[in-house]
């Protein structure tokens, strides 16, 4: 498969079809390439990413937010570290959601991730986003209770509820010029079993091991069908999701830069042009500053 068409294989348009069943984590496409092969292949698309940022952020029009949802160790860090090698710092905004304060739970729950939206021009990474509301909260009744909800609007409806506020704020965010992409990276029960054992063993990766990663897996069926009706029921056409294989992580970072530069590439992005008021002023500067430099080179001879 051609890597300009790897996106369009993993990306929901229908969420009401989908069933996580479908997509298998260690899927390549059929692609059977060396590390080398694959690492140039990414850093192609790196490469096509960063110009395309470059005139997103000269521009100043759109804005692009890129969530990334996924169980732990199926490598959302890697994959945003690789992909966003190629931007421009000034460019690139990464916030990473944890579990939340005391302060942000004295607001609703999408006020903590709308503070950290990017601006125009620039790309916006969620490590983790406002979907944790209907993933871990669904996943633990008992960080719902804290949240300090009226009791009378904690109904079994709350997630269909979740849902349907969800849908509106990123219509919204299309509205007014965000492109909204969203990853799950898809990773088996396997491939995350033999990756906690690496950081385990692995002094180097110790620190990204805790022992409430074993009591997540517990929870493994509950989460995939809370992941499963998180996608079927917010993957629309202006946000839609991308459930891409992750036990395979050359080919997850594949895929996920291959998104990123398809959304980038329909936005038709140009540097801006100057009307004839503004080039009459850059010639005036350059007669300016040419005799400033056969002056200096004067100088120096």
């Amino acid at each position: 498969m051609k890597t300009d068409k790897l996106a369009k294989a993993f990306r929901i348009d229908d969420g009401d079809k989908f069933r996580l069943k479908d997509v298998d984590p260690a899927d390549t496409c059929g692609m059977d390439i060396d590390k080398d092969d694959a690492k140039a292949m990414i850093a192609d698309g790196v490469k096509k990413l960063g110009k395309l940022q470059e005139k997103l952020y000269a521009q100043d029009r759109w804005a692009v937010l890129a969530i990334f949802q996924a169980m732990d160790a199926a490598g959302k860090d890697g994959a945003i570290e690789h992909v966003m090698s190629g931007i421009n710092p000034q460019g690139c905004q990464v916030f990473s959601f944890k579990a939340p304060s005391a302060h942000e739970l004295d607001h609703d729950y999408l006020w903590r991730t709308t503070a950290c939206l990017p601006e125009r021009g620039r790309i916006g990474i969620f490590n983790r986003s406002y979907y944790e509301e209907v993933l871990v909260v669904r996943a633990h009744p008992e960080i719902l209770a804290r949240q300090k909800l009226p009791p009378e609007l904690v109904t079994k409806d709350i997630w269909d509820e979740r849902y349907k506020d969800i849908r509106a704020f990123e219509r919204y965010l299309a509205r007014n010029g965000t492109v909204v992409l969203k990853f799950m990276l898809h990773v088996s029960k396997d491939e995350q079993r033999r990756r906690f054992i690496e950081r385990i063993e692995d002094p180097a990766k110790n620190w990204k091991f805790s022992m409430g990663d074993v009591g997540e897996r517990k929870l493994w069926d509950t989460y995939m069908e809370a992941y499963e009706d998180m996608v079927r029921n917010t993957s629309r056409e202006r946000a839609p999701w991308y459930v891409v294989p992750a036990d395979n992580k050359w080919f997850t970072r594949l895929v996920v830069v291959n998104a990123m530069v398809d959304a980038l590439e329909k936005l038709d992005l140009q540097f801006p042009k100057l009307d004839e008021a503004a080039r009459a002023d850059l010639e005036k500067a350059k007669s300016i500053l040419m005799p400033d430099a056969a002056m200096t080179r004067k100088g120096k001879t």
